[in-house]
């Protein structure tokens, strides 16, 4: 990709597993006639920018600019632009690029693409060299297909963890088709739980949030639930034995599968959108006795995403965020190891002029 730069960038990146993020610059590449150039407002913290930096999934590549849901307006468009004008509010999520040309990616589900989508950082453009840096940074030129409006009328902070936490949640409760007249739980309410509470509400389900915490029951019910089950509490959970149609496990950390499984009525489902470090065992008979299922789900694809979106701004949802400068970035991340964070962090990117 012999282009010259776009502009010098400021950001701030990991330059290895061990060391804190510290600000840095990098050159973003000149418009191409599909390009759209967007200057960043806000970028959320995912604790996925935590695992990426720190090499804890291993095959990370420094330096590594993170930051994968990212709002802003555009600031420029390529010549053959016809998605997207100046000053438009625009958000870009964990895909920059795909293939285009495989089975899934003409499915619009480019989160599968067989040849692998380009993540927003730590990854490659499609030709397979050019890295990808993300959103902790002024700016970011990404092709036009990959662009999503936002809702003008809600806070453009709190739309940023939309772009992974809010699709990573919605997707799943669309696909298994969530709505009204089903008994729904989500398992954990942190980052990915709370917007998921919100979304199985907004679909009229009867939502439950399953949580370890008593004292987060205030929480849940202003998100939209009916009540928590308190995982370590036997009588709360020999309530709902066998009762939910579906449940949406957020859990990042070790845990006993079953003792959830047993939670689903017959054919009911649970999908899961957590990933712990470790493998998870369970007895089948979990599985066979009910004809239950369990799956996974990995964020959504484009046309998804803007679904999402809209549903968004139909319904008046948004993250639950606390707003931190670009300074505080390593002692967020310490934070939401520890889980002190309510619910999401959202970075104001003006902040970065301070560097």
């Amino acid at each position: 990709m012999n282009q010259k730069p776009f502009s010098i960038t400021k950001a701030y990146a990991a330059l290895s597993a061990k060391t804190p993020l510290v600000p840095y610059s990098l050159e973003r590449r000149s418009l191409e006639p599909h390009d759209v150039a967007i200057s960043i407002d806000y970028c959320g913290v995912c604790h996925s920018d935590i695992h990426q930096a720190r090499n804890e999934w291993s095959g990370s590549t420094y330096p590594i600019v993170p930051g994968h849901e990212i709002v802003g307006h555009v600031k420029g468009v390529g010549t053959h632009v016809t998605k997207f004008q100046l000053g438009d509010v625009v958000g870009v999520g964990v895909m920059v690029d795909s293939c285009r040309s495989c089975g899934s990616c003409k499915e619009g589900l480019e989160q599968f693409c067989e040849q692998g989508f380009s993540s927003t950082y730590n990854g490659t453009e499609q030709d397979k060299k050019t890295p990808t840096y993300g959103g902790y940074s002024e700016h970011i030129v990404v092709q036009e297909d990959f662009v999503l409006r936002l809702p003008k009328h809600l806070p453009l902070a709190a739309l940023a963890p939309l772009l992974c936490a809010g699709i990573t949640t919605y997707s799943p409760l669309r696909h298994w088709n969530v709505r009204a007249g089903q008994k729904v739980a989500v398992i954990g309410i942190g980052g990915l739980g709370h917007m998921a509470i919100k979304f199985a509400h907004a679909l009229g389900a009867k939502t439950f949030a399953i949580t370890t915490s008593p004292d987060k029951k205030i929480d849940a019910l202003q998100l939209g639930a009916e009540d928590i089950v308190v995982s370590t509490d036997e009588e709360s959970m020999k309530k709902h034995l066998e009762s939910f149609d579906f449940i949406l496990n957020t859990i990042s950390a070790p845990y006993n599968i079953s003792h959830y499984l047993n939670l689903l009525k017959r054919d009911g489902k649970m999908a899961i959108v957590g990933a712990p470090s470790k493998p998870i065992e369970f007895m089948l008979f979990d599985l066979i006795r009910g004809r239950k299922t369990v799956a996974g789900s990995l964020i959504g694809g484009i046309k998804e995403t803007q679904e999402m979106l809209d549903f968004c701004g139909e319904h008046n949802i948004t993250a639950d965020i606390e707003l931190i400068s670009i300074e505080e970035i390593n002692n967020a991340f310490e934070r939401m190891i520890r889980s002190d964070v309510h619910y999401r962090f959202v970075i104001d990117m003006a902040t970065l002029q301070n560097t």
